[in-house]
Parts: C-alpha cells; sequence; structure tokens
C-alpha cells in the first residue's frame, strides 16, 4: 500500500495543507514508478503520483467545468463562519452548501447554530469542521 499526500493551494492561514490518499498499485506499476524515480525523472514516489494526477486533470478541465457549472459548485476554498451562518438564519435562508475543493465550517459555529440553517452539504474533496458539527449534521451530508 502507497500513501499520498496531496497539498491543496493554501488560501487561509492554519488549515492543514494536505489530504492523505491511500491507494494500491499492482507491483509492475511500482515498479515502473521506482525506476523512472532511479532515473531521477522524479524526485520520489509521490512526486510521480501528483504529475500523473495533474496531468490528468489538465486533459479534463474542460469536463470539470462544464460539471462546476452544471453542478452549481463553488470551486476552492469556501469558509463558512459564524457570521455568514447567522446571516443565513436572520434572512430566513437554509444553505445548500456545494464546493469542489475544501468547504470549512468554522470553531465558532455551534452544532445548533449549523442544524438551523444547513440544510445540505455535498463536498467533492474535503470538509472540515468539528466532530461536533459532523455528527450534528451527518444526515446532511452527501
Amino acid at each position: 500500500m502507497l500513501e499520498v499526500n496531496v497539498t491543496p493551494t493554501r488560501l487561509f492561514p492554519k488549515l492543514p495543507d494536505t489530504e492523505k490518499l491511500t491507494l494500491n498499485l499492482g507491483f509492475v506499476d511500482l515498479g515502473h514508478i521506482d525506476l523512472l524515480v532511479a532515473e531521477g525523472f522524479y524526485s520520489n514516489r509521490s512526486d510521480f503520483i501528483r504529475t500523473a494526477i495533474r496531468n490528468q486533470l489538465d486533459r479534463q478541465t474542460e469536463v470539470v467545468r462544464q460539471t462546476v457549472v452544471r453542478h452549481r459548485l463553488d470551486l476552492g476554498l469556501r469558509h463558512y463562519g459564524r457570521d455568514d451562518l447567522e446571516e443565513a438564519a436572520a434572512a430566513g435562508k437554509r444553505l445548500s452548501i456545494r464546493v469542489l475543493g475544501l468547504a470549512v465550517i468554522g470553531p465558532d459555529v455551534t452544532p445548533e447554530l449549523a442544524l438551523a440553517t444547513i440544510e445540505s452539504i455535498h463536498v467533492l474533496g474535503a470538509l472540515q469542521a468539528s466532530p461536533e458539527i459532523k455528527a450534528a449534521l451527518k444526515d446532511r451530508i452527501r
């Protein structure tokens, strides 16, 4: 088993800058990667895998763009703090959070406020929230 750290663009201080992924590779594929590392094409296995992922994402840029538009996703980092949720509550709105990237529900948000204002959460990437928020919203997270 090979573990890979993927580093998103850092937009706000104090956020973790990697998300650990685990993947299984066949021995022959792994040998090919090790050969390219040994020959100096890549600094290590993770460098190879990050480069391969970026190349695939570059090839699919238009498909990703169309999908983001079609599904009405916020792209990148989206932070929801207490002020955002209180503003939604005051306006009588319930939020449907849809993010491709990183969605953060701030530490100043209580589970009660989140339950009152967040209708659903759909994140392609990572969701950062306290364990209490995640537990309170577990039936609303896809």
